[in-house]
């Protein structure tokens, strides 16, 4: 346990971005997972859509790389394009 006032206040903020950089992730795995489980019906380009801007905006905050969020965005682009050329 620290014993340094400025060192107890960077604690509650670490825990509190690590906290937030948590949800941000947890949400981008979940809107890409209902980006590919929407393939072929009506919601997939809005789905498709939430799952981009939510990898940019996570890219823009600092919770992920930008070329991590680059990669992300291919990868998910590549699985859409093989699940749509397979139905």
């Amino acid at each position: 346990m620290a014993n340094i006032k400025s060192q107890i206040k960077r604690n509650r903020q670490n825990e509190r971005r690590r906290l937030s950089n948590k949800a941000v992730r947890s949400e981008i795995k979940t809107r890409t997972k209902s980006a590919v489980a929407t393939v072929g019906t009506d919601a997939n380009a809005e789905a498709l859509r939430m799952a981009l801007k939510r990898i940019d905006k996570a890219a823009a905050k600092g919770v992920i790389h930008k070329n991590q969020a680059a990669n992300r965005k291919s990868r998910l682009m590549r699985r859409l394009n093989a699940l749509n050329a397979a139905k």
